[in-house]
């Protein structure tokens, strides 16, 4: 172990704080300067080195694979039986951006599909309060399209798309792509008839943990504050379910805001995606019609230790956000001019405090710079999905953070963005915003083709 700690510590050498007097450090202190496909993997630049064995134990759990029960690796078993990935790295690729399949994939891996359907009876309705959504009788909250050797998925997931039109003032034409969702071969009998369905692609793993200590205060003044303009622009704040609390709580992450803490999140992803029981998440994920996870033998009671579940987590709270680049440019300059002009900056908010944090000493008290109110807001029709989630509606995401949004391609290897990849660059992503984002989208469709592509430029440089 010492002698991989070693050699890991050479690889993530950063450079000191002096070495960005000249650059914006989205991520306050924590923020390093890489470029390249590790841009997103590399521990907070002020994390002592007392920490980043922690650091590199949490990586590692998150990065290797687990298996099916029993095996002799005893700290890695108890896969599934049904699961979208064996490891969180499959779909947080070098811990950034998922994407939906491509024409001829046999899976989708670093997408998954969420399902739930209708509250109707009282009894649903209160389980709703609390859970925030009604899983599917028979397929549960989510698609498992993986199963283990010999097994049968629960389904596949396909997807289509049809183009839409849009049209610049000048004339300059651009065909959004909107994504037609069906799920085939099913391995345990019909859906529900009103089966809601959301298509998921993994977010980046970037400065998670700076998000999770805003304070609850700064939250609920932006939502004052939004609900006091006359702009048309008036997020809110999701109430989730907290299991360590037993209480509700502000929901911070997820595309709607459906989990309320990093802890929570990895462990939901655990159970949902890998299959894997906690203390958090006693139970298998099959439904009561699905015998096979009775059936086959599981990795213990439970399968992610709270040991585990803690490295885990301070992994995905101390990854840093490289810095912005490129920022000394006239035409970046002009671009963030144009995107405070447009309105953008009401939901993607710069120069936030962190809250003061004796646990996490490295992300306390930090001025940075996400991008994000963290509030949920209608986004219109078009990028509705129809699925309610706690107090987020079928037409409401929560503002996803744009910092480490230029290191997309040199990271993933693609540019698709927003909740379903559907938009395959950054303006196709812009041009899908409505609803509360309507007006400003409006404004950037009169933009020039020198302005668009000083917009573009800054959007970039993040």
């Amino acid at each position: 172990m010492m002698r991989y700690f070693k050699s890991y510590l050479a690889s993530m050498l950063i450079l000191s704080a002096s070495t960005f007097a000249n650059e914006v450090k989205t991520g306050g202190n924590t923020a390093v300067k890489k470029e390249g496909a590790n841009a997103f993997s590399l521990p907070a630049g002020n994390l002592p080195m007392s920490k980043r064995l922690d650091f590199s134990v949490g990586n590692s759990f998150f990065r290797n694979p687990w298996v099916q029960a029993p095996a002799s690796t005893d700290a890695r078993d108890g896969l599934g039986p049904l699961f979208n990935t064996n490891g969180c790295q499959n779909c947080h690729i070098k811990d950034g951006r998922g994407h939906p399949p491509e024409a001829g994939d046999m899976h989708a891996v670093s997408m998954l599909v969420r399902l739930s359907i209708p509250a109707m009876s009282p009894e649903q309705k209160q389980a709703y309060i609390k859970d925030g959504v009604i899983p599917e009788p028979t397929y549960g909250g989510q698609l498992q399209d993986f199963a283990l050797q010999d097994q049968t998925p629960e389904g596949k997931i396909e997807i289509t798309y049809s183009d839409v039109p849009v049209t610049f003032a000048d004339g300059h034409k651009v065909v959004l792509r909107n994504p037609n969702l069906t799920i085939t071969d099913l391995g345990y009998g019909d859906m529900h008839p009103d089966t809601m369905m959301s298509a998921r692609v993994a977010p980046p793993m970037i400065g998670l943990g700076l998000l999770e200590i805003i304070p609850d205060q700064t939250l609920l003044k932006w939502v004052a504050e939004q609900a006091s303009n006359s702009d048309g622009i008036s997020g809110k704040v999701n109430r989730v379910w907290d299991v360590q609390k037993n209480d509700f709580a502000i929901g911070r992450f997820g595309w709607k805001a459906g989990q309320p803490t990093l802890m929570q999140q990895n462990a939901a992803a655990f159970n949902g995606d890998v299959g894997l029981t906690s203390n958090l998440f006693p139970n298998e994920n099959c439904t009561t019609t699905q015998k096979i996870c009775q059936e086959l033998p599981n990795g213990g009671q439970p399968e992610v230790s709270d040991n585990i579940l803690n490295f885990v987590e301070f992994y995905t709270q101390h990854l840093a956000v490289p810095i912005r680049r490129n920022t000394a440019e006239p035409l970046v300059k002009q671009g963030q001019d144009l995107f405070s002009q447009m309105g953008c900056q009401t939901c993607h908010k710069t120069n936030v405090k962190t809250a003061s944090s004796t646990e996490r000493p490295a992300l306390s008290e930090q001025v940075i710079h996400p991008y994000t109110d963290m509030l949920l807001h209608d986004m219109g029709d078009g990028l509705a999905d129809n699925r309610p989630e706690y107090l987020a509606t079928g037409r409401e995401w929560r503002t996803p953070p744009l910092w480490g949004l230029g290191y997309t391609e040199e990271v993933n290897g693609h540019t698709y963005f927003l909740h379903d990849g559907r938009a395959r660059s950054v303006m196709e992503a812009v041009l899908w915003h409505g609803g509360e984002a309507e007006v400003a989208k409006q404004k950037v469709l009169k933009l020039n083709a020198s302005e668009r592509e000083a917009l573009l430029a800054f959007l970039n440089s993040l």
